[in-house]
């Protein structure tokens, strides 16, 4: 019986072989069923990780993001980076005879032969060559399990092609970088991560015998990975109980691939297209790890203050380049960490008070001299009375423009918008670039000299760089343009100097923020904060003679911040990062203008020491002799207009409400004249603002004249 059993064997054996040599000399005649015989170099010029990578100016990688939701593939591992002991285990454990055969190992062939035949195991045989054509090559892929003998014969002869064109290691590179490993992990470099959290250079023994395994059985338990693994260890000193520990710890939760670089989550999503390997930005990779770093201690200690969020935008003044993009910080905290809060519109409060200065001076209507009045004023609107409070909740009396400016007083502010109009308010900010307006102006109303307007950093950031540029706008920028567009003036060089020289006087803000306050640099800049109406938004903007930089702190959430200014929020940090960007070379004040001028004031009252100050030439106050200037009070250019009603308004009588003690109120502003009212063309008794009118239904044309009879605005209304 025995006798029989061995000749059995035998003949089993030589059938098997005969097999193995027949399909050999078919393959040496056969042209047909070949794979598309790629080339090592082709293979690795084609792949394609599913992490796209940002680099900075300087081309270095600062962000990774992942752009294939597929799979998890990172950059091609040389074998010379893959640690020699996972070489050895996946030799061993898949191709022991890898380095001596030619692409097919025809006696282990020929023993899986002879398995099938008398153990009934469908086990392939494969070697690594083999392997790595299946994987090259779709066609290959078992259907239903296993594949078919013209698909086998088809592997193998593309194996042998594999072996006469690529070199042993470029197809054992090949083979570590495509296979998969677990899950959606394909290739070492995102199994080592994935797994193990580390590079495939410093893979250990037991680490190596377990990802070796897994190529046999990607989606095993990791029990039976651990005991498949001591199999194949049994000759190494690693103790059994420590690869199944091992396993444990890698298999059996969830893997976890973490980011490596991930500085520049934001500006990655903006700049990374789908199917692209890299994008170069301006960004410096240095100066966005500082902030990201600074910002986020900052974020920490205001907590108290009831502040999770908080985003940073530098750019260079000349190019235009953004060299940081900080969209948020505090992840830790953060409500919504996700949120560009570069690119989030948020209320704009005290940010916009420069332009509408700027735009009075540019006009002529105003001077860093003029006489301004900071005392309580109420205005009629169709929402109700519009009553503009300074953040100390007091009044100044009469101050300069300068020190409105600088000091960030808002009745004043609200005062220069009545002189320099709405609608041209409201165009000049469409000119710098916010895109948040609404059509109609009286939208906002007075409130818009307060910040009313939601706007995003980036746009309040190029507007501060149009005023360090003397009025030159052009576009900011993530990405090197060779060949930027020239930039346009939209300010008046001369009143943007001026405005730039405000924002930089220390002194003239001392009134509202102290002497020695925060906002102070060694070196010069011009800033401004900013507080949005509930203490929901913070900001501080400001540049230097090569920088602007803006900061804004808040909660994405809404929710409100508690006691936070902009002196205290966002100012701090906007001076440590200058302070950084200056640490080897200071800014200089910018060169006067042509059409500028410097001469000496004193002011009537004396509410502030005489000074020199600048002025476009042609407003600058006359002056007898030698004797300084005299600047007084000044309503020149304080064009009244009519508050309330507002125009197209529509009243409607309160049939609860006796007539006789129904009242409307006529208000223009500035009250400097007793200006006399005309209703539908007849003279009012009453002159003079405010003005209390009996209503009558029908429709009103209502004016104000003055004393030479000029009608100096015009309103129409309706009474129902």
């Amino acid at each position: 019986m025995k006798r029989k059993k061995v000749i059995l064997t035998v003949i089993i054996t030589v059938l098997a072989l005969l097999t193995a040599l027949a399909g050999a000399g078919y393959l040496l005649f056969y042209s047909g069923g070949s794979a598309s015989q790629q080339s090592y170099q082709e293979v690795r010029d084609s792949y394609k990780a599913s992490e796209a990578v940002l680099l900075d100016r300087h081309m270095e990688v600062i962000h990774e993001l992942r752009t294939d939701a597929k799979g998890r593939r990172l950059a091609w591992q040389s074998l010379k980076d893959i640690s020699p002991s996972l070489i050895e285990a996946v030799i061993h454990i898949e191709d022991k005879k890898f380095y001596a055969h030619h692409g097919v190992d025809w006696r282990a062939l020929a023993s899986i032969a002879i398995k099938r035949f008398t153990a009934g195991t469908r086990r392939g045989g494969s070697t690594i060559t083999m392997q790595l054509a299946s994987i090259l090559n779709e066609g290959f892929k078992p259907k239903k399990g296993r594949r078919s003998f013209a698909q086998k014969i088809s592997q193998i002869k593309a194996a042998l092609a594999l072996e006469r064109q690529w070199k042993k290691d470029e197809i054992l590179e090949a083979y570590l970088n495509l296979v998969t490993y677990r899950g959606e992990l394909s290739g070492i470099g995102a199994a080592s991560r994935g797994l193990f959290d580390k590079d495939p250079s410093g893979l250990t023994q037991v680490q190596s015998l377990l990802l070796a395994v897994l190529i046999g059985a990607p989606n095993a338990t990791y029990q039976a990975v651990g005991q498949r693994a001591c199999l194949f260890a049994l000759n190494a000193a690693v103790p059994c109980e420590e690869i199944k520990k091992s396993a444990y710890e890698a298999l059996s939760s969830p893997y976890q691939l973490r980011q490596r670089i991930a500085f520049a989550p934001h500006a990655a999503r903006l700049l990374i297209g789908k199917g692209q390997r890299e994008a170069l930005s301006t960004l410096d990779g240095d100066l966005q790890r500082v902030i990201i770093e600074r910002l986020d201690s900052h974020l920490i200690a205001l907590r108290v203050s009831s502040v999770s969020d908080g985003a940073v935008l530098v750019v260079e003044n000349k190019t235009g380049e953004i060299l940081a993009y900080v969209g948020n910080g505090g992840v830790v905290y953060s409500s919504a960490a996700q949120v560009d809060g570069i690119r989030a519109e948020r209320q704009a409060g005290s940010t916009l008070k420069p332009f509408l200065y700027e735009l009075a001076i540019e006009r002529g209507f105003l001077t860093a001299a003029s006489i301004l009045e900071d005392i309580p004023l109420r205005l009629q609107t169709t929402t109700g009375l519009f009553v503009p409070q300074n953040y100390e909740k007091d009044f100044k009396g009469q101050v300069t423009a300068r020190t409105a400016l600088s000091s960030s007083l808002n009745v004043p502010a609200v005062r220069v918008l009545e002189i320099a109009g709405l609608v041209e308010f409201t165009d000049r900010l469409k000119e710098l670039g916010f895109k948040g307006l609404r059509e109609d102006p009286e939208f906002y109303g007075f409130s818009i000299a307060l910040g009313s307007l939601d706007v995003t950093l980036l746009e309040l950031v190029n507007a501060y760089r149009t005023l360090a540029n003397g009025g030159q706008m052009g576009e900011l920028t993530l990405k090197p343009v060779p060949n930027p567009p020239k930039p346009q003036q939209i300010l008046d060089k001369r009143a943007a100097y001026i405005v730039a020289n405000i924002l930089s006087d220390r002194e003239a803000r001392s009134l509202t923020f102290g002497f020695e306050n925060p906002l102070s640099t060694r070196f010069w800049t011009a800033v401004k904060t900013g507080t949005s109406k509930d203490m929901r938004d913070n900001w501080c903007v400001g540049f230097s003679d090569r920088y602007t930089v803006g900061v804004w702190v808040g909660n994405f959430s809404g929710a409100p911040m508690k006691d936070v200014s902009g002196i205290t929020g966002a100012a701090p940090l906007w001076v440590e990062i200058m302070g950084y960007l200056h640490s080897t070379a200071t800014s200089k004040s910018p060169r006067t203008p042509s059409g500028v001028i410097s001469k000496i004031v004193r002011f009537d009252g004396d509410i502030e020491p005489e000074r020199s100050e600048l002025f476009i030439k042609g407003t600058e106050p006359a002056n007898p002799g030698k004797a300084p200037a005299v600047v007084r009070l000044n309503r020149e250019y304080e064009t009244p207009r009519i508050t309330y009603p507002p125009s197209e308004t529509i009243i409607s009588l309160d049939p609860d409400i006796g007539e006789e003690n129904q009242m409307v109120v006529f208000q223009y502003n500035p009250p400097h004249e007793r200006l006399t009212w005309m209703l539908n063309d007849e003279r009012l008794a009453s002159p003079g603002s405010p003005r209390l009118w009996k209503p009558k239904k029908g429709n009103f044309t209502l004016s104000i004249i003055n004393s030479e009879g000029k009608t100096l605005d015009t309103v129409v209304f309706q009474v129902r």
